[in-house]
Parts: C-alpha cells; structure tokens; sequence
C-alpha cells in the first residue's frame, strides 16, 4: 500500500498549478472504465460534505463507512442535531461513526476496515499521522479555496473579506500538516462582485463535486501528478467569531461591504445604535455601497438620507441601509424601520 503513495509522490511537480486541464482522451478512458472499485471511507460534516457523498453515492462508489462529528446542540434552544452528512448518510442505508476523538481506538476501528482511500472534505478535526497512512491510496480533501491561498477552516469567508475576484478548489493528498498536502487537482472560478458567502459556496460545492468525480479514476489509475504547494505564497485564514461582525465605519465602504458578503448569514455584521440613552445592536442584514462620498460632508459614522436612500459615512465611501433589524425588534426594509426610528437620521452608528 505504502508503494502506492510512494509512486504518486515521485510523480510531483515543483510548481503549483492553477487548474487541471483534463483531455478528451481521459475523459473517455473515464467513461470506459467506470467507477473503480474501491473500498472507500467518507469525512465530512456540514452541506459542503453532504453534496460530494452524494456525488460519490450516484457513481456507485463502494463507501465502506461515512464518519462525522457527534450530535451537537444548536441555537438558543439548545436542539440535538445531526450533521448534514449523517442526515444524507441515513437517507442512503451507510454505515456510520461518530467519534468523539480521533484516538487509537478510532484509527483502530477504521483500520479494520482496510480502506483503500479515504475522502476528507470538512470534517472538522486534525487528521492524525497514523491515520493518514492507513489506505494505500491515501487521504484526499476537498477545499474550497486555490491552495496554498488560504489554508485552514473558513477559506470562503476569508476570500471575501479579502476583496478577492477570483477563488477555487483544491483536492489535495493530505499530510500532517494543515492543508500543506501536494496538490492532485485544482479548478479556478470567478466571483461576482456582489455574490455573498452562502452562494459562491454553493457555486464551489457544484464544482468541488464534479472535480472530485472526475479527479479519483485518474488518481487511482496513477493519471495524475502531484504538485508541491509553493508555502512561500502561502495564507492562513483567520478564524471567524460573532465579533467579527462589529462593523468599524472608519474602514471603507467597499471593505465593509465586502465583510458583509463574507458574514451573512452568520454572524452577520452589526452595529451599535444609542436610542433613549440605551446602546442597541443593530444588525444590517442587507446593505450596498458607493465608493464615492457626497459633496456634503459628513462625520465617519453618521446616518443621512441621501435621495430616498438612507447612508452611512465611512472612511471613504457611503454604506446604505437596506434591511435592518434592531435588537429584540422584527427585521425591516429601512423604510419601514424609519416609520417608529426617525431620530436615527443624524445620529451615529458605533
């Protein structure tokens, strides 16, 4: 088994590579072959992982067992939940484990198993060494950004935040280090300048599914050559926290539009409004922005009407507010919040 990975790895490249091209001809040695039969292991947790086991599962792969997070409590009722995965693992009759810690009597017990591959794509804990070598062809992730550009748990967000104009995915074979693995194949897609967190995901899902499917019958079949992530141009994501949403209105007004692509739905970005000496969160579930600031200056902070719109001034630019919802309140379309809210006009967000 240990051969296997050796062979892949004495394919590699020294150059990252930013998209697979595969030909015509491959294609069709895809169609002739079919689906390899290989015993696989599934790792996943949230919708993301969710779509490729079902992706798997419609390719007649052999999924051996699908393994995700324990039952979790969620939202302020505090509800037992299942995992996407285990939620899509029960609708297809897979077998299931959910392990607290990936400790040796969990390695154990996927050991036992004798996968031939192992599919990791959000699972949400640290692969141990140990069990990166137990399948001969080792462990692949899926991941929603071009590696080596943001490495870690919240590569999307990240993307966002960044301004970027232009992300991907990465199916990489994982080693102990975090998602510092050679690259097996990578797809770069565009994104749209207003696109939110939630759809260019569901538009990197799509793309991740098809690359995976189209991805194994070549790694297996030894059709594909490994390249060596270049840590040089390497980025870490930060980890993203319901704080992160406080909006800091000395920041542009593009970069704080670009914080609210990457936070809705959550956390979410907010603000702090005092009404009758009482300090409100005020969450801005939707907003838009222009760079330019008008010809009437304005305190950083500020709520005016500009027009039939209502702004607010940045650093450089104007944020408006399009739906807002005050803390303990309904969300509204600000019209209809300025109807019992005048007095926010001319006064400061913080």
């Amino acid at each position: 088994m240990i051969a296997l990975l050796d062979f892949f790895r004495s394919k590699r490249k020294d150059a990252l590579t930013q998209e697979s091209v595969l030909s015509e001809d491959v294609r069709e040695e895809i169609r002739a072959h079919g689906t390899p039969k290989i015993r696989v292991i599934f790792m996943g947790t949230p919708t993301l992982a969710a779509t490729l086991l079902s992706g798997l599962v419609e390719q007649k792969y052999n999924i051996i067992s699908v393994i995700t997070k324990p039952d979790r409590p969620i939202g302020r009722k505090q509800e037992v939940t299942e995992s996407a995965v285990k939620k899509k693992a029960l609708e297809y009759g897979l077998p299931i484990d959910q392990p607290e810690k990936l400790d040796e009597a969990a390695i154990e017990k996927i050991r036992a198993l004798k996968p031939d591959l192992i599919i990791v794509a959000a699972y949400g804990k640290i692969l141990p060494q140990t069990l990166l070598g137990i399948p001969g062809f080792g462990c692949i992730n899926v991941h929603t950004s071009l590696l080596p550009k943001w490495r870690g748990a919240s590569p999307v967000q990240n993307t966002l935040l960044a301004g970027e104009t232009e992300t991907g995915v990465t199916i990489m074979l994982m080693d102990k280090g975090m998602d510092t693995g050679d690259i097996i194949a990578q797809k770069q897609i565009a994104i749209g300048a207003d696109e939110l967190r939630e759809e260019l995901l569901l538009r990197l899902t799509e793309e991740g599914k098809n690359l995976l499917l189209e991805t194994i019958p070549l790694f297996v079949r030894r059709k594909t050559t490994l390249t060596l992530q270049d840590s040089t141009l390497a980025t870490l994501c930060q980890l993203i926290e319901r704080e992160d949403g406080h909006i800091i209105w000395t920041d542009d007004a593009s970069a704080i539009y670009n914080r609210y692509r990457a936070l809705a739905p959550w956390p979410g970005i907010f603000a702090f409004w005092k009404k009758d000496n009482e300090l409100l969160r005020l969450k801005l579930h939707r907003i838009s922005y222009q760079k330019q600031s008008p010809q009437t200056a304005h305190p950083i902070g500020q709520v005016f009407e500009v027009g039939e719109k209502v702004g607010v001034e940045t650093g450089s630019g104007i944020v408006f507010l399009e739906e807002v919802q005050l803390e303990g309140k309904t969300r509204l379309p600000i019209a209809e919040f300025l109807l019992g809210n005048k007095e926010i006009i001319g006064g400061f967000l913080q």
